[in-house]
């Protein structure tokens, strides 16, 4: 097979191991890091260059880091755990990969970040919409971290935004089980499917779409409160309770930009059939 080039994935759970193994059977030489030494193994098995790198940890190895980024691109895929520390830590995270970015071979990053980056705007949502973000939380963590990688003249990024990340080992069932007095059940989910998250990143690095930003979010966007109790009768779980609220806060995500530039069709384009 005629090799394509070399692609780092910064973080290999959930998201990123599959994709690395798409990737590394597309041609591509894959270099994955996990926080985990029991991780290294199995990235070894899937034929992944291993790399057991914390940004977190003040004693990070940096000539580690230097050999993992001499690359061609970069897939970012750190989850941001905002709700622990509000963010700081993850900032500090990216900074600290900033610095080691300028002086490595990486000309194109692909940053996966998240839909939570938009305001509840009541209707459906466009990448254009970030605007309402910059101008009434400019101090949003997961904003911030998009905006240290991208209008630099050292390399091409493009922001790609998952809805709610559903499939494989995540039940979406078991996310509000037995739970009462929840919330917004109104409200319109915006989810997306494991394997669409994987083919989504593909595509974007094989159609070499850089310096772009898209979000992506299944077609369908059942009510929360129809989607979680019928994912949680599916498990045979306990279904969640909602609240009845006079007022309703959400954002419809609208993926038709992913659709038209990369000219895609999602593979589970309706949640309620995520779990049927």
């Amino acid at each position: 097979m005629e090799e394509r080039g070399t692609i780092s994935i910064m973080g290999c759970g959930w998201l990123g191991l599959p994709l690395a193994e798409r990737l590394e059977q597309s041609g591509y030489t894959i270099k994955g890091s996990t926080t985990t030494q029991e991780k290294l193994v199995l990235l070894v098995q899937k034929n992944i260059l291993p790399y057991q790198l914390n940004l977190a940890d003040p004693e990070t190895d940096e000539e580690l880091l230097q050999d993992f980024l001499n690359a061609d691109v970069l897939v970012l895929n750190i989850p941001p755990h905002l709700r622990s520390d509000g963010g700081e830590g993850y900032l500090k995270q990216m900074h600290l990969l900033l610095k080691a970015l300028l002086s490595s071979p990486i000309k194109r990053i692909l940053f996966v970040s998240s839909t939570s980056v938009y305001q509840d705007l009541n209707r459906v949502v466009t990448e254009e919409d970030i605007v309402f973000t910059e101008q009434e939380n400019p101090n949003h963590m997961l904003l911030q971290a998009e905006r240290l990688f991208q209008g630099r003249e050292d390399w091409l990024t493009t922001i790609l935004r998952f809805g709610g990340l559903v499939g494989g080992d995540r039940q979406p069932g078991r996310f509000l089980a037995g739970k009462k007095h929840v919330p917004n059940g109104d409200a319109p989910v915006n989810l997306i499917h494991l394997d669409d998250c994987v083919a989504i990143l593909q595509r974007i690095i094989e159609q070499n779409k850089w310096g772009k930003v898209y979000h992506a979010s299944a077609d369908g966007h059942p009510l929360r409160k129809e989607f979680y109790t019928a994912a949680a009768r599916h498990l045979g779980l306990t279904p969640p309770e909602f609240d009845e609220m006079e007022e309703t806060h959400f954002k419809l995500i609208n993926s038709q930009k992913i659709k038209d530039e990369l000219a895609y069709v999602f593979l589970h384009p309706e949640p309620m059939g995520f779990f049927s």
